[in-house]
C-alpha cells in the first residue's frame, strides 16, 4: 500500500491506465498549442519553455480537476474561454517580432509560458471532466496519473515543434483547430443554451468551423498587415 493505494489491485491498475489514457488523448490540442508558443524560442529557450509550461498546466489541470463541475456550470465562462482560445489562435499565427538581447530571449520564454497556461486552462474545462470520471473520485490516483502524462505531452510538443519547422502548414492547421475549439465552448455555454435551448450536434460543429474560419482569416490578414508595415519601414 503507497498512500492508501493497493498497487497489487487488477483496479488500481485499471484506473490509472484510464486517466493516463484519457489524459494523453484528450491533451492532444494542448500539445498543439505548446509547440505553437515555443516554435518561436531558441532551441535551448524552447525546451525550458515546453517544459515548465507543460508542468505548470498539468499541476494547474489537477486543481482545475477538483472544481470542474462547479466551474463548468457557470454562465459565461465559456463564452470568455472563448474569446480566449481566438486571441491566442490570432497571435500564435501572426508569430514573434524579430528581436535580438538575452531580455527579448527571456521575455520570449516567459510569454510562451504565459500562453501555454491561458490555452491550457481554457481548453482543459471540457477535458478535465473525463480524466475526474476515470479517476472515480481517488484525488491520490489523479494526482498520479496526470503527472506521468507530463513526459508524453513534453514529448509530443517537442515533436511538433520538430515537425512545424518542415511544415509550416501545420501552424494554420493549429491556429484553426483553437478557433474550432472556440466556436464549440461559444455555443455550449450555460447562458447561450438558456436563451437559446441546447444546440445540436451538427450546429455545434459548423460553429467550430466558423471560429476556425475566423482565426486563420483574422490572424492571416494581421500577419500581412505587420509584413507591410516593416518591410515600409
Amino acid at each position: 500500500m503507497i498512500f492508501g493505494l493497493d498497487l497489487s489491485s487488477p483496479l488500481f491498475w485499471s484506473a490509472f491506465g484510464s486517466i493516463l489514457l484519457a489524459n494523453i488523448v484528450l491533451s492532444g490540442d494542448n500539445a498543439v498549442v505548446i509547440a505553437m508558443a515555443a516554435r518561436t524560442l531558441k532551441p535551448e529557450q524552447r525546451s525550458k519553455a515546453i517544459f515548465w509550461g507543460s508542468a505548470a498546466a498539468i499541476v494547474m489541470r489537477i486543481v482545475l480537476t477538483i472544481v470542474a463541475i462547479q466551474l463548468l456550470s457557470l454562465p459565461y465562462l465559456k463564452i470568455i474561454g472563448a474569446i480566449l482560445l481566438v486571441y491566442i489562435g490570432v497571435d500564435l499565427l501572426k508569430g514573434e517580432d524579430e528581436g535580438d538581447g538575452e531580455g527579448k530571449e527571456i521575455n520570449g520564454m516567459m510569454a510562451a509560458i504565459r500562453t501555454i497556461l491561458i490555452a491550457d486552462l481554457v481548453m482543459s474545462l471540457d477535458n478535465v471532466l473525463a480524466v475526474a470520471a476515470a479517476a472515480k473520485g481517488n484525488l491520490t490516483l489523479l494526482v498520479m496519473g496526470l503527472l506521468v502524462s507530463i513526459p508524453l505531452i513534453i514529448f509530443g510538443a517537442t515533436l511538433l515543434t520538430k515537425v512545424m519547422e518542415r511544415f509550416p502548414v501545420i501552424i494554420t492547421i493549429g491556429a484553426a483547430l483553437l478557433g474550432f475549439l472556440a466556436g464549440e465552448m461559444l455555443l455550449t455555454d450555460p447562458a447561450v443554451i438558456s436563451q437559446f435551448g441546447a444546440m445540436r450536434e451538427q450546429t455545434v460543429t459548423v460553429g467550430g468551423v466558423a471560429g476556425a474560419i475566423l482565426v486563420v482569416a483574422l490572424g492571416t490578414y494581421l500577419t500581412k498587415r505587420q509584413q507591410k508595415r516593416s518591410s515600409a519601414a
